[in-house]
């Protein structure tokens, strides 16, 4: 049986990573970092958008800025040729 994230890879998703900065809430002078990873649909990130709302919702830290890094892991071979022949057994 596959495993999930190799499901959600055949299903379209990639690996998401957002870094998140937050201000925290007895400091707002100071800012903080978080960092989330999961598969997510890129361009929407339905997943991410539900984190943000839950942050919004029920934790106290207002956020700052949030940059998002996207990959689709599986992707087509790259092959090419260099000076040489290759033998598959």
């Amino acid at each position: 049986m596959a495993s999930k994230e190799f499901r959600l890879q055949m299903a379209g998703y990639g690996l998401t990573t957002a870094n998140i900065l937050y201000r925290l809430p007895d400091h707002p002078a100071i800012i903080q970092s978080y960092i989330w990873q999961d598969y997510d649909l890129h361009p929407e990130f339905p997943q991410l958008r539900r984190f943000l709302d839950f942050w919004a919702q029920k934790l106290e830290g207002p956020l700052h800025a949030v940059t998002v890094s996207h990959s689709g892991l599986i992707k087509p071979a790259e092959i090419r040729l260099l000076n040489g022949e290759f033998r598959v057994h």
